[in-house]
């Protein structure tokens, strides 16, 4: 079973069956999952799909039969053999027609459905992942972002593979026909060898060449949606940055297609020399046949010297068809399941295996015990031994300056990253051991870096409750929290307006309109154990935020009417604003990745600490 374990420096490392999450699955195990995962999506046209690839490749590779047969007649003047092979000849054409027509028709159905089946299968594992630590780590983003690429193509890949098991069946019927006229012409396999190992370690190279420079390729990308999205376009145009980012984007691409290209030239080479090989033996097997090489006279016979001129030419063909699906196989499907079956190891390794329920209420509150956390892929402590006691039915404001770890601390409650070292008890039970999807029902908040969700504004402000979705009463109240009334009023359809002007009927809203949705949806929930407001009204006036967050308070406390029976629930307040602080219960100052104070404002101002030198300051500035 998938398990997760402490390295010697005490940071997490997930395992699967033994096997380090930073090294992708082994190739064909990884295939077999992939089949059994379009198996299990599509049982049936998967299966039709494999039979009719295989029953497609007779009537080609009879085709050199038929030719034998026809000319043996003619020169024997046989007219029932003429009558077989002519028919043979009619049937091989039209069945050839018939069943691509039909193969194509239902591989294409086939394509469509395992599509659907492999991309929601791939969202479905990214999201289950329970923290979010794989979009911080670069070698992580590399693989996820080839994953997506190639999510898109993975359902060409059965096709691939049983196209190539027909290319096969082909091979081995045409190697049959041979060896019937001599066993020695069967030897041609050999000679064709050399092409299957290029086409087989060509893609290979050249795809590992690929990934090493993933990196450069990436940045290219991110610098090309700089330059050509609306997002950034004023900031580009106003510092006149546009070829700047296409020069660099330019040696990003360089950077990433030189060394593929050189190594593109050496394979291609390789390739050359082993079709090169084949070539010369496929002369002279033709050469041997028609000069009457064998000791048998029958050997050499028209009909014979026509089948191996029919059959060795096809076989031509099918090598380089087969070694092609091969390749194909091997630089896309091979890597792309292994993506997959990593993507799948890493879920599975990071999965929940709790056994505890989470409280209806908090009675004594959250407690975090020398709780210390660094990001993946840094030494830094950004959370460093902190001691902190979060009581029941209290606000908690969290200051300090940028980096002292607030937005740290507020993703380490909402289970979005494990603590390094220490543990985070709710009431009495490990934050650890309570399944985090059924602890995250139970928050509520919203935050400065939110998502501007494209959808009509209901949707927008009614994803934070996704139960209640289309519940628009429900969605009108959390709008009423979140004081967005005049928002949606602006708005041409009201709450069923489309957001976003690159939709068709959508509308451009401002970034302060953005945020003031976002604090609505993240009221949606009316009775969370823990509200967290990580500075989601940076963008609304100081007055706008301090009547938002008294609200917000009041209704904590249990003095709103709409607040319901009290499930003690705390709310997290982190705001540059002194103004915002001051109506908590407790203030927690960071720095340093410590907790330097804590208490009231009355007992911070009169303690003389940072705190007060803090406040102190921004009230002289805006006259508090």
């Amino acid at each position: 079973m998938s398990h997760s374990t402490e390295d010697p420096k005490g940071k997490r490392q997930g395992k699967a069956k033994g096997r380090p999450l930073d090294e992708l699955p082994p190739a064909l195990p990884s295939m077999w999952r992939a089949l059994k995962r379009g198996f299990e999506a599509e049982p049936w046209l998967i299966s039709i799909a494999f039979g009719l690839a295989l029953l497609a490749a007779l009537p080609d590779a009879l085709l050199a039969l038929w030719l034998k047969l026809l000319a043996d007649g003619l020169l024997e003047e046989q007219r029932g053999l003429v009558m077989v092979a002519s028919i043979g000849l009619g049937v091989s054409a039209a069945a050839t027609w018939f069943l691509r027509v039909i193969s194509d028709r239902t591989q294409r159905r086939f394509r469509d459905r395992v599509t659907i089946a492999l991309e929601s299968h791939v969202a479905r594992l990214q999201a289950d992942v329970s923290t979010i630590e794989h979009h911080e780590r670069p070698e992580f983003l590399d693989r996820l972002a080839m994953l997506r690429d190639q999510v898109f193509v993975l359902d060409h890949m059965y096709m691939s593979l049983f196209t190539t098991c027909g290319w096969i069946l082909r091979l081995v019927v045409t190697l049959v026909l041979l060896f019937s006229v001599h066993p020695l012409l069967s030897l041609l396999v050999l000679a064709a060898i050399p092409t299957v190992v290029m086409s087989t370690w060509r893609p290979g190279v050249e795809r590992a060449v690929e990934e090493r420079g993933t990196v450069s390729r990436r940045l290219a990308r991110h610098l090309f949606e700089l330059a050509t999205t609306a997002a950034p376009g004023k900031e580009v145009r106003v510092t006149n940055t546009g070829d700047e980012l296409a020069r660099r984007q330019r040696e990003a691409l360089d950077t990433w297609y030189r060394p593929v290209a050189s190594t593109r030239w050496t394979s291609a080479f390789w390739h050359s020399f082993a079709w090169l090989i084949f070539g010369l033996a496929f002369v002279g097997a033709v050469v041997f046949v028609a000069s009457g090489g064998s000791s048998s006279p029958a050997t050499s016979s028209p009909g014979n010297v026509l089948l191996v001129l029919a059959a060795g030419s096809r076989l031509s063909a099918y090598v380089s068809a087969a070694v092609g699906e091969i390749g194909f196989l091997r630089g896309f499907w091979l890597e792309g399941s292994k993506r997959m079956a990593w993507l799948e190891d890493y879920a599975a390794a990071l999965a929940e295996h709790s056994e505890k329920d989470v409280p209806r209420r908090l009675d004594s509150g959250i407690t975090l015990e020398n709780v210390s956390f660094a990001y993946p892929g840094t030494e830094r402590n950004v959370l460093e031994d902190v001691d902190l006691h979060l009581e029941a039915g209290s606000v908690v404001a969290l200051v300090g300056e940028n980096g002292a770890g607030k937005s740290t601390l507020v993703k380490l409650l909402c289970r979005m990253y494990a603590p390094g070292d220490g543990r985070i008890l709710v009431d009495d039970v490990e934050l650890a051991r309570v399944p985090a999807p059924a602890w995250r029902e139970r928050l509520a908040g919203a935050f400065q870096d939110f998502h501007r969700f494209e959808v009509p504004a209901q949707h927008t402000v009614g994803l934070g409750d996704l139960p209640r979705l289309d519940d628009r009463p429900s969605v009108e109240r959390a709008v009423a929290r979140a004081d967005a009334g005049a928002v949606v009023d602006s708005l041409p359809s009201g709450l069923d307006s489309q957001l976003g002007p690159t939709w068709p009927g959508g509308v451009e809203v401002s970034f302060g309109q953005w945020q003031k949705l976002a604090l609505a949806r993240g009221f949606m929930r009316d009775e969370p154990l823990l509200l967290v407001l990580d500075e989601p009204t940076a963008a609304l006036d100081a007055e706008t935020e301090h009547s938002l967050f008294e609200r917000f308070a009041a209704a904590a406390r249990g003095n709103s009417a709409d607040s319901g029976e009290s499930t003690g629930r705390i709310t997290i307040l982190v705001s540059h604003r002194f103004s915002t602080v001051r109506m908590a219960d407790r203030i927690v100052v960071l720095d340093g990745a410590r907790v330097a104070e804590v208490g009231s404002h009355d007992e911070l101002m009169a303690a003389g600490g940072q705190y007060s030198e803090l406040y102190s300051i921004q009230a002289e500035s805006y006259g508090l």
